[in-house]
């Protein structure tokens, strides 16, 4: 859909500090990818496996690299990062309502909440006690602020967000609907099988520009906060346990779990799917491939995967029935091993294997 924005292929070049090749008076109304742009919209190639769409393109300019520009005929933007400069004109042309402030006739306000008068209290959003919202942040309708709670300026909040009891958000924090931060943790006692509750007396604590996804989960702590760092990017349905922390810019892809007290440091990436188990720590800048199980400490930056990657079903059932088989196989390497040995003067009969 074409936005009711427009701005001149000049205009945007500016924006950016981008190479011109082309009309600088040409109006781009809008945002597309290669394949279904038309005259008045600007897309852009970011991945290689999407070059055999330029040459054919309708796109009234495309974000390139030089190297892509020297070869395509089109109008053009010549940038070093074309991905990077979709994203910083994607807000022009973004289309959100844009809230009005001011508190809605059924919104329920507690005597005690700090609102500034910036802010946008959508319809039937309730704010619990000594809860404290900051200068022009955006609560949607039934979002639920509970008591001593605080979002920072600038904050954004789709409907139907649920913060606990002392949450608390730095500046300019971005949660999608349905996100729910500050639920107990998972913590029970077991005394001859029978489960006794834990009281979680942490809260969680956000920084600034952080982003959570819709139906994410962030458990408040048994004892000390959940700690989220600043930059912190967060997908949809990801599940943050109790006394996690997570380190500044990092970001984990949807349907994420990572179990109590694990620490997760600085410049990670976690793709989707992956699981950690408790009480263990990652250190900064690793990036953990999808539906990867971690079991342990990681230590070293780099990247690391234990899922398998994709086979038919038959090539699938042939490897499961290879790995029910490595025991076995070790335990015969073993013996052979030891029966050359016995056999071979100076033969090495310690394996590892």
């Amino acid at each position: 859909m074409m936005s009711a924005v427009s701005f001149t292929l000049g205009q945007l070049a500016e924006q950016l500090g981008a190479t011109l090749r082309g009309a600088a008076d040409k109006p781009i109304r809008g945002l597309a990818s290669l394949q279904d742009a038309g005259a008045e919209q600007l897309s852009f190639l970011a991945n290689a496996q999407y070059r055999k769409f330029l040459a054919d393109t309708q796109a009234g300019a495309v974000l390139l690299t030089a190297a892509d520009a020297d070869g395509f005929a089109g109008d053009a933007l010549v940038v070093a990062n074309p991905y990077l400069a979709y994203a910083q004109l994607s807000h022009l042309f973004d289309r959100k309502p844009v809230a009005t402030a001011g508190v809605h006739p059924t919104a329920v306000v507690a005597a005690d909440a700090q609102v500034d008068a910036s802010a946008s209290i959508g319809a039937y959003a309730v704010i619990e006690s000594a809860a404290q919202i900051g200068a022009g942040v955006t609560i949607g309708a039934h979002c639920v602020i509970g008591a001593r709670s605080s979002i920072g300026e600038h904050g954004w909040l789709a409907p139907r967000v649920t913060l606990y009891h002392d949450v608390h958000i730095g500046k300019r924090v971005v949660i999608q609907s349905g996100a729910v931060l500050g639920g107990e943790g998972f913590g029970f006692a077991n005394e001859k099988g029978v489960w006794q509750k834990i009281a979680q007396i942490g809260g969680v604590t956000l920084g600034d520009d952080v982003e959570i996804g819709a139906n994410t989960t962030i458990d408040r702590g048994a004892l000390a906060d959940t700690l989220i760092g600043n930059g912190v990017k967060l997908d949809n349905q990801i599940m943050i346990a109790h006394n996690v922390q997570i380190g500044d810019n990092t970001a984990m892809a949807g349907c994420a779990g990572i179990s109590g007290s694990t620490k997760i440091g600085k410049n990670c990436m976690i793709a989707g799917g992956v699981g950690m188990v408790g009480h263990i720590e990652v250190c900064d800048n690793v990036f953990v491939t999808g539906m990867t199980m971690v079991t342990r400490s990681i230590t070293e930056p780099g990247a690391y995967s234990s899922g398998t990657a994709m086979q038919t079903a038959a090539d699938w059932k042939k490897s499961a029935a290879r790995i029910r088989q490595l025991d076995d196989m070790a335990r015969r390497l073993r013996d052979m091993e030891k029966r050359l040995a016995a056999v071979t003067p100076g033969a090495d009969a310690s394996s590892d294997a």
